[in-house]
């Protein structure tokens, strides 16, 4: 119970920084085009720092061993929501937006910032197996689904920043190289931004979006169903009825820095990718949106459930 006030807290200031980021827009100081310069910053400068510095800690079995618990459970959850998404396409009649909004997450952005102030800085390393597993999906299956091209783009994969830190990062961390503290208390005070950052940016962009159209998207409510409720009740099944969390002492914890991943609100590059590939932008930005808004409530609600 004390780990899901913390998160409700945690969730709750999160969201006063998002709604000030619309306030911002509407009373006209920025634009909610500036978003995206923003979010250049937090993509390519807090979020490698915020990767990297949780790399800096000192190797050990259990940390080890930790990380390959958590990249087991980032691919189970995967695994079982694809049978998932093939099971419930074509009865439910779900596009290409609304398969990908369903099945990737928010797991950067939103996740390392509570993970931080809920369970701890220690704990940002698990969370980098979820974001390596999904950040190769969404680069091959997302862009297929979008693109209709089956064709998975390697290069795309390979220069992706996140995958990068992910693979220095384990580097430096298999063979013990610390960078100076000059370099580390750098790292940690600009990564530290990227919770309130990353909120003002979804802010902003949300200041600028027609509210009346938003909901006016009728199925965007049952994306929302599926990504907030079914899914990640589905993967809380798997934890609660495996023997995954008894495979490490720590294994319940670690197990709820992927589950965590597992139940936050649908990720902004999908609203990109649409955009990219001449699908309905609007369409996958209001379930974007919409997600967001309601995993203050759903995310505790989830937590809760596994703490049972």
């Amino acid at each position: 119970m004390e780990i899901t006030l913390l998160l409700i807290k945690k969730i709750v200031s999160l969201f006063i920084v998002m709604f000030l980021g619309v306030l911002m827009v509407k009373l006209k100081l920025v634009k909610s085009t500036d978003s995206k310069v923003i979010s250049m910053v937090v993509l390519y400068l807090m979020t490698p720092c915020v990767i990297l510095n949780a790399y800096q800690v000192e190797y050990s079995v259990e940390v080890r061993n930790g990380l390959l618990l958590a990249a087991l459970a980032s691919v189970i959850a995967y695994g079982l929501w694809f049978v998932m998404i093939a099971i419930l396409k074509k009865p439910l009649k779900l596009d290409a937006i609304e398969q990908c909004s369903v099945l990737y997450t928010n797991a950067c952005n939103l996740i390392i910032p509570i993970v931080t102030s809920v369970l701890g800085a220690e704990m940002i390393i698990y969370s980098t197996a979820f974001l390596s597993v999904q950040t190769v999906l969404m680069f091959s299956h997302c862009r297929i689904v979008f693109s209709g091209e089956p064709k998975i783009d390697w290069k795309k994969i390979l220069t992706n920043i996140n995958l990068i830190c992910v693979f220095v990062g384990a580097l430096l961390f298999a063979f013990q190289v610390k960078l100076p503290n000059l370099v580390v208390d750098t790292m940690s005070s600009t990564g530290a931004c990227i919770g309130p950052v990353s909120m003002v940016v979804i802010g902003m962009i949300i200041g600028g979006m027609n509210f009346k159209k938003m909901f006016s998207y009728n199925r965007a409510w049952l994306v929302t169903f599926l990504r907030l409720i079914v899914f990640p009740l589905a993967m809380l099944a798997v934890l609660k009825f495996s023997p995954l969390y008894t495979l490490l002492s720590n294994g319940q914890q670690i197990l709820l820095v992927t589950f965590l991943s597992c139940t936050a609100p649908c990720a902004s590059t999908v609203t990109q990718m649409a955009q990219i590939y001449g699908r309905d932008y609007d369409y996958a930005g209001a379930i974007n949106v919409i997600t967001t808004l309601l995993s203050i409530i759903s995310m505790p609600l989830m937590v809760m459930l596994y703490q049972l």
